[in-house]
């Protein structure tokens, strides 16, 4: 009897214990999910942020991951990136030590910027340093407005303005508005004589104050000569280009983004691919355009009365060498530079004349082809799609952080990048000898070339010295003469060496000399 209670005991006991292991499971298990549903819906909420980040373009390109073998290939790979030796240049833009405080002003220098976004920054930062020659206080520049492509930005929109008052305080008063009571006044309404000199300024210029409290320059661009000037003025048209003009704080953040989603491809070109409709049009390039595209172009042309030469001959401006090369040259170029299929290449341009029909080629052999409206979603562009000056500055910081920079067309933006590349540190810069490229591609064209060994090691010969070392800025072609001269200099923002870069010893030196006066 007692044994049988004894049975009856332990198998309660059994019952109870394996009640309360499988309420423990149970428990545990629903635990589990409760924790799982709050963490996957806090990790599914991360993962729908990053996605929105991310436009969905993104997902649907191929990856660049670069499968290299052999030390060969490790040696090539590193070939095509490295930049060229800085050869010890540093930036050197500090005032000398014979710099004075700013003079007190004597009027109000009213400026109209002309031209796109760069042949405006250059003209702005131009007119910077003739404040300082002619002691005037500069108001914040016009943007152009009435150019090609019908601009409505505002200073402030493309700049950062406060940032660029401030950081020139020292060196020119900078107000944003002329005062009330001089808005109505008589202003002295001048157009500069292009690449002037100090004299120019000092003399003739500042005459203009003993009768007038405000001067109105029409036009910015080209209106300082390029060399011969004063070391302190050339410097601070450096601080204005390199520092103080900097872009405005939205056009930053997004221009920083865009270089971030580049580089998550690996090293890339970014390459100014100038083959627009203005560009194409003024001109007068037609190589590669269907007859009806060629008309068009004639056609605008001769409506923009300011494009002052209206017959060109295609032929003979391609065989100069003057005509942007078309994105098949481009891709033919880069494939015989080296640089395999699946290097990420960055298209900085606008809207690309013919669109894909005149782009297949070069994708088809670049096949990561981005650009601004790739690798940015519509909302991120929308403040900004319906303004060419600034989706330019999104291009333009794109151009200026890469790897390797290359314009098919030496225009205002590819001089102003090269220079701002050369003032980082001589940053790879490959400028295409378009006139000899012309010659191989017709050889191609033709059947008397083909595309291997002979033509990448031709190509790579021709380009041996032209990937952006250090080298003192151009003067004029010998014996061209009056404004031709000027018009043959390297212009002073393409190329900064001597003027605003010096050797290291050199800078640490001056630094030195500076802060014992």
């Amino acid at each position: 009897m007692q044994r049988r209670r004894l049975r009856v005991s332990s198998l309660s006991l059994m019952r109870w214990l394996l009640s309360c292991a499988i309420g423990a499971i149970a428990l545990g298990a629903l635990m589990a999910v409760h924790q799982c549903e709050i963490g996957c819906r806090r990790w599914g909420g991360e993962l729908r942020w990053a996605q929105e980040l991310a436009p969905p373009k993104l997902s649907k390109l191929p990856t660049s991951t670069q499968k290299l073998g052999g030390a060969k290939e490790v040696s090539q790979f590193k070939k095509l990136w490295k930049p060229p030796s800085r050869r010890d240049f540093v930036p050197c833009v500090e005032p000398t030590s014979s710099y004075l405080p700013r003079s007190e002003s004597r009027g109000y220098l009213l400026v109209y910027a002309n031209g796109g976004l760069n042949q405006m920054r250059a003209g702005i930062c131009d007119m910077v340093a003739v404040a300082r020659l002619i002691n005037a206080t500069l108001v914040v520049p016009r943007l152009d407005k009435n150019s090609f492509w019908q601009d409505s930005s505002n200073f402030s929109d493309v700049f950062d303005e406060e940032h660029f008052i401030h950081s020139l305080s020292s060196d020119v008063k900078i107000i944003k508005k002329l005062p009330k009571e001089l808005k109505g006044t008589t202003k002295a309404i001048m157009q500069f004589r292009s690449w002037s000199g100090v004299e120019y300024y000092q003399d003739e210029i500042s005459r203009l104050w003993d009768d007038y409290l405000v001067i109105l320059a029409a036009k910015s661009d080209s209106r300082l000569a390029n060399n011969k000037l004063p070391s302190d003025i050339q410097k601070l048209r450096c601080r204005a280009f390199y520092k103080a003009l900097r872009f405005a704080p939205q056009i930053e953040a997004l221009g920083k983004l865009l270089v971030e989603r580049m580089r998550s491809y690996g090293p890339y070109i970014a390459l100014h691919l100038r083959y627009e409709k203005d560009m194409l049009a003024f001109s007068g390039c037609t190589y590669g355009l269907s007859p009806a595209e060629a008309d068009e172009l004639a056609r605008i042309r001769e409506n923009i009365s300011y494009w002052k030469v209206k017959d060109i001959d295609p032929q003979e401006q391609r065989t100069k060498g003057y005509c942007p090369l078309t994105p098949k040259e481009v891709g033919i170029f880069l494939s015989s530079l080296g640089y395999p299929s699946n290097t990420p290449v960055y298209v900085a341009a606008g809207e690309i004349y013919g669109g894909d029909s005149h782009m297949a080629e070069l994708e088809a052999r670049f096949p990561i082809l981005m650009s601004k409206e790739k690798l940015a979603s519509a909302d991120e562009l929308k403040p900004f799609s319906h303004y060419a000056s600034q989706m330019a500055a999104l291009d333009y910081i794109v151009s200026v952080e890469s790897d390797v920079f290359i314009p098919s067309y030496s225009g205002n933006m590819a001089r102003a990048v090269e220079g701002h590349r050369r003032f980082l540190g001589h940053r790879k810069t490959i400028t295409p000898d378009r006139k000899t490229l012309v010659r191989l591609f017709d050889k191609i064209n033709q059947g008397s070339l083909k595309e291997g060994k002979k033509l990448s090691d031709a190509i790579s010969e021709i380009h041996k010295r032209r990937q952006g070392s250090p080298r003192k800025r151009r003067g004029p072609i010998s014996g061209s003469k009056g404004a031709q001269r000027f018009r043959t200099e390297e212009p002073f923002y393409e190329n900064p060496l001597p003027d605003c870069l010096c050797r290291r010893q050199e800078s640490q030196e001056w630094n030195g000399s500076l802060a014992n006066s």
